[in-house]
């Protein structure tokens, strides 16, 4: 007699008979799929599924609403836990802030003070000084008037003498008061930066001699940075048309052999990609198109996440760490997710994603450029979503309630793109193969690491297959060690 078997059962048995070799293989090797993975693999497969396949009543109005509540009493547990750590982070920060504030407060208080006391020092020479000159005067006119006689016998001399003396100290007092005080308004005014507009050079040349000029010419040498050699160009969103964009690339001179063979690019950020992206005839030009949008932002991207590996390579070197290394260090632990403070987990984690793999997913989650998703939302990398804001699939199954997570602008997709590679539990493999090529200084490949990234689809080795296909049609790892034209170059290797 035969036992009465699961919906996932019924699914295998299912795939068994028509011979679904892809089932089969995740079945040889150990690999669980869940009910919804084998229903989406048949339907792909164009096998219909029989109605009389159904979850029974139970299991659809009673274990599946459990399930859902369930699920979301674990995403208010966790965001609650997110919560509350940013509030301590918070108060722990405040705490900071208010002692950093009161101490510089007082500093700076007792800074006046002995401003102030050196000044009230200064005032003894010159009150030393103006009774010297108050005594010669006053003897001279005392002296001079019993000898003219214009000193009347009624009046005291003493108290003419007193009063003289105490005025002439009040007002020495005063003025010594005032002079301090606008001494200390000068300190302080020193270092405002001066408001008033600066100069024109026609001016600068009446006001000085021509000789003085020449000779300032010749002391000052302008010095000349690479860095400054090419400024970034952020391009707005404008809903810039395809033809525009080829013609503002031709005008720059931006072109992918000469990128290849110089190893530079120029720092030109899109914001969004041309709406009439898909309207491009050749096929070799939209692809070539999409890659010079895309390239500058994950190059950008990858030299911010090195210069912030570079800085924690120095801070690590040392012994000491400032205040502001230690409050740099927290931030990057709580941005990596690094939860015990490891130094070692967080450089495993902080390192850049190679620039062939980011930009083969790229063209494959978002068609070269010209899905909805890319279009409508800047999703570059078709990242889900079951919170956040972002764009329902049309063909989407019943049983889920995901969402492609929308972005403001492209960058922010890459940005969040490459977090989640180097944050995710899924992408441990990952990380550990690109710890391991660092270990044994070998080039970070995207070729060898598409191999680990079969939890990124539903369809896993297929979906790295496709990658590696990607990446060598086009071509992208040429664009592997690729820099922008701006950037500065480090001398330190061991990055």
């Amino acid at each position: 007699m035969k036992k009465n078997l699961t919906y996932r059962d019924k699914l295998l048995e299912l795939a068994q008979i028509y011979g679904v070799r892809e089932i089969q293989e995740y079945i040889k090797r150990r690999k669980n799929l869940t009910t919804g993975q084998l229903e989406l693999i048949l339907r792909k497969n164009k096998i219909i599924i029989p109605k009389d396949f159904k979850t029974n009543f139970f299991k659809e109005n009673f274990s599946k609403p459990l399930l859902k509540v369930s699920k979301q009493i674990d995403d208010f547990k966790e965001e609650s836990s997110k919560t509350a750590y940013k509030v301590s982070r918070r108060i722990t920060y405040f705490k900071e802030d208010s002692s950093r504030s009161v101490s510089s407060f007082f500093y700076n208080l007792w800074r006046l003070i002995g401003k102030a006391g050196i000044g009230f020092l200064n005032i003894i020479p010159k009150l030393g000084r103006t009774y010297y000159n108050f005594f010669i005067e006053v003897f001279t006119d005392l002296f001079h008037g019993i000898y003219s006689q214009q000193i009347s016998k009624g009046k005291k001399v003493g108290q003419v003498i007193a009063v003289f003396f105490v005025a002439a100290g009040v007002i020495t007092i005063v003025v010594s008061g005032i002079s301090t005080f606008k001494n200390l308004n000068d300190t302080e005014n020193k270092q405002i930066v001066n408001k008033e507009p600066p100069k024109t050079e026609k001016e600068i040349k009446k006001s000085k001699p021509q000789k003085e000029i020449k000779k300032e010419a010749e002391k000052i040498k302008p010095k000349v940075k690479t860095k400054e050699k090419v400024s970034a160009v952020i391009l707005p969103d404008l809903n810039l048309k395809t033809q525009t964009v080829l013609n503002l690339f031709e005008d720059v001179n931006y072109d992918l052999n000469k990128v290849r063979s110089e190893k530079r690019v120029k720092p030109i950020y899109f914001t969004q990609f041309p709406k009439d992206l898909d309207e491009i005839q050749s096929v070799q030009l939209k692809k070539e198109t999409f890659i010079k949008i895309v390239l500058p932002l994950i190059v950008a991207e990858n030299e911010k996440i090195l210069d912030d590996r570079y800085k924690l390579n120095k801070i690590t070197a040392r012994k000491i760490t400032t205040d502001d290394e230690k409050q740099w260090l927290r931030q990057k632990f709580l941005e990596y997710k690094v939860k015990k403070g490891s130094i070692e987990e967080l450089k495993n984690r902080m390192d850049m994603i190679p620039v062939s793999l980011a930009l083969a997913q790229a063209a494959k989650e978002s068609g070269w450029g010209t899905s909805r998703f890319a279009l409508e939302g800047n999703a570059i990398f078709g990242q889900w979503t079951w919170t956040g804001k972002g764009i329902e699939p049309l063909l989407r199954d019943k049983s889920k309630n995901h969402k492609i997570l929308r972005f403001p602008i492209l960058r922010a997709s890459v940005k969040s793109y490459k977090k989640n590679l180097n944050t995710h539990k899924s992408y441990k493999e990952f990380r550990a193969k690109r710890r391991d090529m660092r270990e044994r200084n070998k080039k970070i490949s995207g070729l060898e690491l598409t191999k680990t990234l079969d939890n990124y689809a539903q369809t896993g080795d297929e979906y790295t297959k496709i990658l590696k296909q990607i990446i060598v049609q086009n071509k992208l790892t040429d664009f592997e060690l690729v820099r922008l034209e701006n950037s500065i170059e480090k001398k330190e290797l061991n990055l």
